[in-house]
């Protein structure tokens, strides 16, 4: 093949560490692609990389540190490249040589005929790791278990000797399936994965750990991916899904939807996700609130339509709501529900019926799914297609699991919740997944920690809602709404910095982040 380089991270398929261990060997058994050959483009991959970080040290030189595997065997090749182009190059290998197998075995072979010495070392007081990059190829995807003694010895001196490091397919100390940390992890600038990126480095805590996050393309056939249902989206993905803006458009062109949300003390809920609607795109955005709330947002809300519906003493929306709710929603296209709505067990009985009886797209957030965490029966047969947005939080009460097993095992989580409720799930949170009932996942890629603020849940509802609006399918319009929410986040933070970011600068920032994802400027001062 001809020898392209690793290329930034984008829209394509995501693997576990067994899927490409199993890419490898249908390659070899099946195509006769010969596995040396795969771990030679892996080297060079790793190689072109160090290269380029050599202009953030002092000197020329990189140190690579070795395991005895195939991650090992890749830093070989890289090594072996690296000298042949000049670089001084230091290689450590951890244990016993012995131990060295298959095509590592015969890269450690050609690198000692090269004359290029090899130290065999048994404490990470033997590593030189001052003024280099630093290669990190101790382990791969196979790591399983705390890592002890003189492995987490030389990914404590890695990290100490604050010198440029670049991972070899994930570092060494991140399990690829899950994101987790084995105890301790290298801390790299440089992350150089093959064939197709895995989902621990995408997926917290580890994806803090990989820096910038290359693909390289070792070989392996394409088709051989075909099956695999976890992906992430980018600009492009998104621009090619986005609804069509006919020049003679109208506002009927683009859909209404319906918002049905706030409660007393949570007015600012329902302003935010019914101004999403319109900030997303749709064509009409209709606010239904608890009629003793009905002149609060009227005033609030200049260009949403406001309605009342039968209330509580207390002021919450009333099991009587039902049918006029229904009523109002005739005319539109998607209904977002639950923001700021409260769990009055008035509220919750008509959160209940109105989700057995809605026969349009719609997205349940917040407070409408605590209320269906009282009844979760209800989600298996709702007559509309639903999207359920929540946090973890939110989540534990829908399948009565706790938190930190949600968030130590998220993808599987959001793909069986999807599964069960017969509805797309978007898992909120740092690296925000979206799961449909067929298996098929996203991983969203945009977003930052300054999204973590009271409302840009509601935000993100009512962007959904209103690519619903505008003829989306449930899981299209979750995946491209989240991904313009996190843009719209970063597009924010651009301008303002992370700390004191709040929902309304998100809000203000969505249409610059769909002309960005469009291919445009999104504004003057961005980065």
């Amino acid at each position: 093949m001809s020898f392209e380089c690793a290329v930034p991270l984008r829209a394509g398929k995501v693997a576990t560490a067994e899927q490409v261990r199993e890419f490898d060997r249908r390659a070899v058994q099946e195509f006769g692609v010969p596995s040396i050959e795969l771990m030679e483009n892996a080297g060079r991959h790793v190689f072109e990389a160090a290269r380029g970080l050599l202009a953030d040290v002092d000197g020329n030189r990189v140190a690579v540190v070795a395991g005895r595997g195939n991650n090992g065997g890749d830093g070989f090749v890289a090594a072996r490249h690296l000298r042949d182009a000049g670089v001084d190059v230091d290689v450590y290998l951890l244990g016993d040589p012995a131990e060295v197998r298959g095509d590592a075995k015969v890269n450690l072979d050609i690198l000692l005929k090269t004359g290029l010495q090899v130290q065999w070392i048994n404490s990470a007081s033997q590593l030189n790791l001052a003024e280099c990059v630093i290669v990190d190829a101790i382990f791969g995807t196979g790591l399983k278990g705390e890592i002890t003694g003189l492995a987490a010895d030389a990914i404590n001196a890695v990290n100490a000797s604050n010198q440029p490091a670049v991972a070899v397919d994930l570092p060494s100390g991140l399990d690829a399936d899950s994101g987790e940390i084995w105890g301790v992890c290298v801390n790299a600038d440089c992350t150089v994965t093959f064939a197709l990126p895995k989902i621990g480095l995408l997926t917290y805590p580890g994806a803090a750990c990989v820096g910038n996050l290359l693909v390289g393309d070792i070989g392996i056939p394409k088709q051989l991916y075909d099956e695999i249902n976890v992906e992430v989206a980018d600009d492009q993905w998104v621009a090619d899904r986005l609804p069509a803006r006919p020049p003679d458009a109208n506002k009927g062109t683009f859909g209404t939807a319906v918002v049905i949300a706030g409660s007393p003390g949570y007015t600012g809920a329902a302003a935010m996700a019914s101004m999403a609607v319109l900030r997303s795109g749709a064509g009409l955005s209709m606010l239904a609130v608890a009629e003793g709330l009905q002149d609060i947002m009227a005033a609030k809300l200049t260009e949403v339509i406001t309605h009342p519906l039968p209330q509580t003493a207390d002021r919450a929306i009333s099991s009587e709501a039902v049918a006029p709710a229904l009523e109002f929603c005739k005319k539109a296209k998607s209904v977002v529900l639950g923001c700021g709505l409260g769990t009055h067990d008035e509220t919750c009985r008509f959160v209940h019926e109105f989700v057995r009886s809605i026969d349009k797209p719609a997205v349940v957030d917040a407070d409408g799914l605590n209320c269906l965490s009282k009844d979760v029966s209800i989600l298996e047969g709702p007559q509309g297609e639903l999207v359920l947005t929540p946090h973890p939080g939110e989540m534990s009460r829908l399948i009565g699991t706790s938190i930190p097993e949600i968030q130590s095992n998220r993808l599987d989580t959001a793909r069986e919740a999807a599964s069960r409720f017969h509805s797309v799930v978007v898992l909120k949170g740092a690296r925000t997944l979206i799961a449909d009932p067929s298996g098929r996942v996203f991983i969203n890629m945009t977003g930052n920690v300054g999204m973590a603020s009271g409302g840009t849940g509601d935000v993100l509802a009512g962007i959904i809602g209103g690519l619903l609006a505008q003829g989306m399918s449930t899981f299209e319009a979750a995946v491209c709404g989240v991904y313009i929410h996190g843009k719209a986040g970063d597009i924010a933070a651009c301008e303002l910095g992370e700390t004191g970011m709040i929902a309304g600068d998100l809000l203000e920032a969505v249409p610059y982040a769909i002309t960005e994802v469009q291919g445009g400027q999104s504004c003057d001062h961005c980065c």
